[in-house]
């Protein structure tokens, strides 16, 4: 895990160039990002903001895993999503009355870009081309969402597994893949809208489907065309999805 002051020595023009919300962006706009930016490192646990909280920043996660979430009145967690380096969070929330809709708490050590809102603001009342880049950010969110619903609604629990796992694969991976958990089953549940139990349950109906073996946060799977098989005949895309990071 990178510390605050290693992240200072990296390019943050660089950082944001690659972005593809600011990739067709003028210079003179990434710099302005640039230079009204700053580094923050959030530790396992600690939050960086709370739903209804007032939008201020939006953040490039460059390093680390950030679960996004929504609790329930009675304090159970709905998982939106986990995210990890090189996608933005909360660059959408000046449509939403500037409040955050949901929780972002990192479950491990997490390094972070943080924007100010009011530049993104600012640049997209000037700014045709960054207007049009939000669209399609909102655009992908959309989809993103959409195929959660597809997935919930469609697959069942072990389907869901193995459309996690096929997403960590490349679509060129030949032969037995040997796979690293990004972070623990107990998050992996969650984020596919599952139990713990039920998650375990499915993993083994998943290792009597296709042959994968589990060991610790070591998964190996035979090969993509078998794993494809079993998770995508429940789905409307085939792999890879076209959404994928």
């Amino acid at each position: 895990m990178a510390t605050t002051t290693e992240h200072r020595h990296v390019d943050k023009y660089a950082l944001l160039a690659a972005v593809p919300l600011f990739k067709d962006a003028p210079d003179h706009v990434v710099e302005v990002f640039s230079r009204a930016s700053d580094f923050s490192v959030y530790r396992k646990g600690e939050a960086l903001f709370l739903q209804d909280d007032p939008t201020d920043w939006f953040y490039l996660i460059l390093s680390g895993w950030v679960k996004l979430f929504r609790e329930t009145m009675d304090g159970n967690e709905a998982v939106i999503e986990i995210v990890s380096s090189g996608q933005l969070v909360a660059e959408t929330a000046i449509f939403e009355n500037n409040e955050h809709a949901y929780s972002a708490v990192a479950i491990e050590d997490t390094g972070v870009l943080r924007l100010p809102v009011s530049a993104l603001q600012n640049a997209i009342e000037k700014d045709n081309q960054l207007a049009l880049a939000m669209l399609g950010s909102l655009s992908l969110h959309r989809k993103r969402q959409t195929r959660e619903i597809e997935s919930l609604t469609l697959q069942n629990a072990s389907q869901r597994i193995g459309c996690f796992l096929l997403r960590l694969c490349r679509s060129d991976d030949d032969g037995p893949i040997e796979l690293q958990l990004p972070y623990d089953k107990t998050h992996i549940a969650a984020r596919l809208g599952m139990k713990s139990e039920t998650f375990s349950r499915a993993l083994n109906k998943l290792r009597q489907e296709t042959g994968i073996t589990v060991k610790g946060a070591t998964v190996t799977i035979p090969t993509i065309d078998v794993m494809s098989r079993f998770a995508c005949s429940g789905c409307s895309n085939e792999f890879p999805c076209d959404d994928m990071h």
